[in-house]
């Protein structure tokens, strides 16, 4: 965040409004964890009591993310998950995975710590601006005031501070203009700071997490290789392939009845066309799938230009005209196609947009669409795509609410 010494500025407004949330929160969270840690506890004596702790999990989870997004929305600071990523399994064995993991236990600490800090955050802010204000406005309403006098101020001798004379009211307010111009955004931003900074200590990924994020990418990415593999294989087997032996028996028969029966021959002439056109559609697709010839040849504004263009729902594209590494041009090739295809079967969207920028030595890939939402983000397309991102040391991000819209996020590094 930059620097800034105006209250109205809308970093110090946003900063206020993080702060002021403390106090509601705080009050939530108190509730919240006094009722369902005892009573989960108690009742693990039954089955009840595991139904609790499973709702407490998920309401921590969730409090986690919210509080992630609050971070970023309000204080800019983007906070990645810290999850471990999960290796599946029987459910029992992914829960003993996601309770063990320790970014669940720091979820839980963070909002623990959160309850004394959101009241102190909520404390600063609101004298941080209710001191100056009333300090300015003070000409409006000292008349009101019993005797002319300021309870706030007590000075010796007496118990407050009387406002005898139009110079000291215009002293206290030029006082309050000045602590709200310089103070106010001083006092606001250095404790939503703060605030942030453990909260970003708290919620984000430690090293050892990220070495195993990246470990698990790095095995995700050669398993979806493999597969891959062996999709190309299958379907060159089954397709392309059978197309030519087919093409190969139609000439061989079509020979033999040459001489014989001419028309025979001229109609297995004519089936052999047609497979060898069937088999040169499906090895255009298949190449497709692989590595799109636009893509090689024209870049990534050319490759998703045709992707929009072929797709059943409108789709509007910006992205810059130039070259990216291979590299990344595919994986944003694939991210867009794969967006596309979820939005074309299952958003029921009337239309897309597809923003491509370059940031900070990041390109930038986005696919919104204005469908109905409810995106998830563990389905195997787009967690496949996270693999794919994630090997080139990228980012993929999912936001779907209910009645959308729904926004794909990703992050590649491609140098300057």
């Amino acid at each position: 965040m930059r620097r800034t010494w105006y209250w109205w500025d809308r970093e110090v407004l946003a900063a206020t409004a993080y702060l002021l949330l403390g106090l509601p929160l705080a009050v939530f969270w108190v509730v919240a964890l006094a009722a369902l840690v005892p009573l989960g506890v108690a009742l693990l004596v039954v089955w009840v009591g595991l139904l609790v702790l499973w709702a407490l999990f998920h309401l921590v989870r969730g409090g986690a993310m919210w509080e992630r997004r609050l971070l970023g929305s309000l204080m800019g600071v983007q906070v990645a998950s810290p999850y471990r990523p999960d290796t599946g399994g029987a459910a029992g064995q992914r829960w003993r995975a996601r309770l063990s993991d320790p970014a669940t236990w720091r979820d839980l600490l963070y909002l623990v710590v959160r309850i004394p800090l959101g009241l102190i955050g909520f404390a600063v802010a609101w004298m941080a601006w209710w001191v100056p204000v009333a300090a300015v406005t003070l000409p409006l309403y000292v008349g009101r005031l019993p005797d002319r006098s300021l309870p706030l101020v007590p000075t010796p001798g007496r118990p407050v501070w009387r406002v005898e004379s139009a110079t000291e009211l215009a002293v206290v307010a030029v006082l309050g203009l000045l602590f709200l111009m310089v103070l106010t955004p001083l006092l606001v931003r250095g404790a939503a700071h703060l605030h942030a900074a453990l909260a970003s200590a708290l919620l984000g990924p430690t090293a050892g997490s990220l070495v195993a994020h990246a470990r698990a990418a790095r095995d995700h990415g050669a398993q979806a290789e493999a597969a891959d593999r062996r999709r190309i294989e299958r379907d060159l087997h089954d397709g392309a392939q059978a197309r030519l032996v087919t093409l190969a028996m139609s000439l061989g028969r079509a020979r033999q009845r040459f001489d014989s029966d001419p028309a025979g021959a001229r109609a297995l002439v004519d089936a052999a066309h047609e497979h060898a056109k069937q088999a040169l559609v499906e090895l255009r697709d298949l190449a497709r799938g692989i590595h799109p010839a636009i893509l090689a040849d024209r870049g990534l504004n050319a490759a998703l230009s045709a992707q929009a263009a072929r797709s059943p729902v409108p789709v509007v594209v910006t992205c810059p005209d130039r070259r990216f590494p291979d590299a990344v041009e595919s994986a944003a090739y694939f991210v867009v196609a794969e967006a596309l295809a979820n939005v074309a079967k299952h958003a029921q969207a009337t239309g897309a947009t597809i923003r491509v920028s370059q940031r900070d030595g990041r390109l930038v890939v986005e696919v919104t669409d204005d469908g109905r939402g409810g995106a998830d983000a563990g389905g195997a397309g787009l967690r496949g795509l996270a693999d794919r991102v994630a090997a080139l040391d990228g980012a993929l991000a999912l936001s779907s609410p209910a009645g959308g819209p729904t926004i794909v996020h990703v992050e590649l590094p491609c140098g300057s």
